[in-house]
């Protein structure tokens, strides 16, 4: 009997956990699971399914029973890869679960932005639709998305189906080469054109080493004054202090993020504060519907079944 460990399955909330109970396995789930409590709860065990716990080489060099980390999410950089291709364990993730959750968050976020939805809402908290001497109120502008340039930064699957939503509004959609390139590949621009033109930036690329602040004081001073940006990719893309500096001083129209650099944020961060400009915050659940995370755990079911058949499927590491 193997021994399957979910060190944080409380971040997968609602979520049928069944299709997990495969034959010959045993199951065993925790809330949460910290640094100090991995060795113990993970001692025995062939599988070791996590979210965002975690698993360093110190901690994978304890583990010798361990052949198989299925991470529910699509980012593993809490999975040192080295270490586990080292040691011989499989690393798989989830892929293009949520295809329709984060763009339709994203395009909510854009919306919330552009329709003034919060400023509108505070207003009408403070009454002041009620002391109105018309029908309406029209103390907020109303920016129109058709005609705008929506432009993209990461252009996989998630990156695809948010620009698809944006064609929809009318929108024409730019396509970012990478900052590096040489060469612009057909049906992209360069990235400084892509950030020049944005009415929208919208970020969709993984975390890596190289694009670390990718939006730093530097480039968010290529945006035009009354572009907007969306993050629900990785907080780690935006250099935070120079976000709100760039908002605080009018040089960005407004922001919306679902992602900060730091989660959860410490209460001093620096984009929680309350003075900043036209900055809308969710707290990274672009990804959570709950569709969307039945078919994260369907997906880590049929990792697990297809390494039992001595397969790979989404493996991120090779051992």
């Amino acid at each position: 009997m193997h021994k399957m460990v979910f060190l944080d399955a409380a971040s997968l909330p609602g979520v049928d956990l069944t299709p997990l109970q495969q034959p010959g396995f045993e199951l065993h789930t925790y809330p949460y699971s910290n640094s100090t409590e991995l060795a113990e709860r993970l001692c025995g065990a062939s599988v070791a399914i996590v979210n965002k716990v975690v698993l360093d080489a110190q901690i994978l060099a304890t583990l010798p029973d361990l052949k198989l980390i299925c991470v529910t999410a699509t980012g593993i950089n809490n999975i040192d890869l080295a270490a586990a291709s080292r040691a011989g364990i499989r690393v798989c993730n989830a892929r293009d679960y949520a295809l329709d959750a984060v763009p339709q968050h994203c395009m909510a976020l854009l919306l919330a932005l552009t329709n003034q939805l919060l400023p509108y809402q505070n207003a009408i908290a403070r009454g002041d639709w009620s002391k109105s001497s018309q029908f309406c109120l029209l103390d907020y502008p109303i920016r129109q998305l058709r005609g705008l340039n929506f432009s993209v930064i990461g252009y996989g699957g998630l990156g695809q189906a948010t620009a698809a939503l944006a064609r929809a509004f009318g929108m024409q959609v730019l396509i970012a080469e990478r900052p590096d390139a040489l060469d612009i590949r057909p049906g992209r621009v360069s990235f400084r054109q892509a950030l020049e033109q944005a009415d929208v930036l919208s970020l969709h690329c993984p975390a890596t080493a190289d694009n670390r602040h990718l939006l730093n004081a530097t480039t968010l001073g290529w945006l035009k004054p009354d572009a907007l940006l969306l993050n629900t990719a990785r907080g780690s893309l935006i250099d935070a202090v120079a976000l709100a500096a760039a908002l605080k001083n009018h040089q960005l129209a407004g922001a919306a993020l679902d992602v900060l650099d730091q989660e959860p944020p410490a209460a001093d961060h620096p984009l929680l504060d309350p003075g900043i400009p036209n900055l809308l915050l969710s707290p990274h659940v672009a990804w959570a519907s709950g569709q969307a995370m039945q078919a994260l755990i369907n997906q880590t079911a049929e990792n697990i079944r297809a390494w039992q058949q001595q397969q790979l499927l989404r493996c991120c590491n090779q051992p």
